[in-house]
């Protein structure tokens, strides 16, 4: 697997980590700056899960 795939399959599971994050968890005041919208969540755990995957 190219490390160029391996880092995307990372991004996209982090995506998934971070929309259940906000489902689930989730801010019920919205002064959470994470958990209170879903695309701040998955983006957050997108660039996590991205650069977990793109070490060697």
């Amino acid at each position: 697997m190219t490390p160029l795939i391996k880092s995307l399959l990372g991004a996209a599971g982090g995506a998934v980590i971070g929309y259940l994050s906000y489902r689930f968890i989730g801010c019920k005041t919205g002064a959470c700056p994470l958990n209170s919208n879903p695309w701040v969540a998955m983006a957050v755990w997108g660039i996590i899960g991205f650069m977990l995957f793109s070490g060697k």
